[in-house]
């Protein structure tokens, strides 16, 4: 393993399957340590034997590589493994709770193409890891601790495949919604990205009553979020106008994001679904201290939209894990991303492509609405969105001219209630420009200038 000073990104470890640090050696090594971290948290297991872990994944060919390798590590630490197979980033907390296990793990790299991979972990309770048992583990990979510590004998673990996990989690889904609640009458095309949740969203759909129309639900380790899912929805808004359908619904490979589509064909994102849903509970006096949690990148008109209605947001980096974090810390219980994760803590610990779209579906049942009724009861602030490639990551405090350029934007943008943000990707060696506001030729002057400052300083 090449030395590096960490292995944990935004979201887990990803990378290149088969490429440090996604590799077998690595996946092994990250086996044992978590296995001995999560064994030590809790010297007594919760199922009362042998401590144990979930390992669940999505459709990636490599996936079968890392669960093996995971495993082996954990099993030679004297830790169970329950392996429970594809399912959905949300479903695997889920059936980490549901099985009292002592952790889970998703392997896992979510809206990536199949070449990549990750490996998530949660906690016995379904959230996922704080950076201090981040740093344990990673502590334990690189000093090579974790090489003397290792049981013997019937101190080995041993593994067993959970032939129910799949349907545990669909029979959690459905009780997120009222229990006479059905979907009979509605015509509902679904985008499953061929992923993990190309059985549970449309056996969830046809369960409840509704009649669908399914597509990216032909995993063949290969084309996972290829051309289709949530990265790339313009066949399912074309799908759902040839269909007649109500709505499209569409997931990213681990299926913890939803983006969906109106009956009209129209894009319905994160933000839409977030207005849609805070201000139903708003007026239902349903939302704990009249507060959502969005992300930087949550457009400003859904302040506007909030506030006129007696509540407002709360704004977090980006990323559901400051979502969540600010979620935990304050008592606010939904919050979500643009993108398309989407949390409500009675439900998930994490976001849920599904619960999402359920919660939506409920709402149009509830109210008689089609979706682009719904979605019209906000107004949208013009956004323009850039990511500009970057050959180096100079602090964005140092690049002068650029932030000369940002200072005299936010000033002309400011009056209009517009903003400025410039952030680099977690994932990606990319620099993201976002310019806000009322007028969009204001927004396009400013983003073209910024621009190519940008691609002076650091662009490839």
């Amino acid at each position: 393993m090449k030395t590096q000073k960490r292995i944990f990104g935004t979201d887990g470890v990803r990378g290149t399957a088969n490429i440090e640090p996604v590799t077998a050696e690595t996946a092994l090594k990250l086996g044992r340590s978590a296995a001995h971290v999560f064994k030590n948290l809790e010297t007594q297991s919760r199922g009362r034997e042998k401590h144990k872990i979930v390992i669940g994944k999505d459709t990636r060919l490599s996936g079968y590589m890392l669960e093996n390798a995971l495993s082996s590590g954990i099993l030679s630490m004297g830790v169970d493994v329950l392996f429970i197979g594809p399912l959905p980033t949300p479903g695997v907390a889920y059936v980490t709770r549901s099985l009292r296990a002592d952790a889970g793990i998703v392997i896992t790299a979510s809206h990536n193409p199949y070449d990549d991979n990750g490996i998530k972990f949660f906690h016995a309770d379904g959230y996922k890891l704080d950076d201090a048992i981040e740093a344990r583990i990673e502590e334990l990979v690189f000093s090579g601790e974790i090489e003397n510590i290792r049981p013997s004998a019937r101190e080995i673990g041993k593994a067993v495949r959970i032939d129910d996990a799949l349907g545990r989690y669909i029979e959690y889904a459905k009780s997120s919604l009222p229990r006479s609640m059905t979907l009979d009458g509605l015509r509902i095309v679904v985008d499953c990205a061929h992923g993990a949740g190309y059985k549970s969203t449309p056996c969830v759909l046809r369960e409840l009553g509704a009649q669908t129309v399914v597509y990216g639900n032909e995993p063949d380790g290969l084309n996972i979020n290829k051309d289709c899912g949530s990265m790339h929805p313009e066949r399912l808004c074309q799908m759902v106008r040839e269909q007649k359908a109500d709505i499209g619904i569409a997931h990213d490979g681990d299926a913890d994001r939803v983006l969906l589509c109106d009956e009209r064909g129209a894009l319905i994102d994160g933000d839409d679904i977030l207005a849609i849903l805070g201000l139903e509970r708003l007026e239902a006096k349903a939302l704990p201290k009249n507060t959502i949690v969005g992300t930087v990148m949550t457009n400003a008109g859904l302040d506007v939209a909030l506030k006129d209605a007696g509540g407002h947001i709360v704004r977090t980096p980006v990323g559901d894990q400051h979502v969540i974090a600010e979620m935990l810390k304050n008592d606010f219980y939904v919050g979500g991303e643009q993108s398309g994760h989407i949390i409500f803590r009675e439900f998930s610990t994490t976001g849920d492509g599904l619960i999402a779209a359920l919660q939506i579906l409920r709402v149009m049942k509830k109210t008689g609405k089609k979706l682009s009724e719904l979605a019209a009861c906000w107004t949208r602030y013009p956004q323009i969105l850039t990511n500009i490639k970057v050959r180096e990551r100079k602090p964005i405090e140092e690049l002068g001219e650029v932030m000369t350029l940002v200072t005299k934007a936010e000033a002309d943008l400011k009056p209009q209630g517009g903003r400025v943000l410039l952030r680099y990707s977690g994932t990606e060696p990319k620099l993201r420009l976002l310019l806000e506001g009322r007028e969009r030729a204001v927004l396009e002057k400013w983003n073209e200038r910024i621009g190519c400052e940008i691609q002076k300083c650091l662009g490839n």
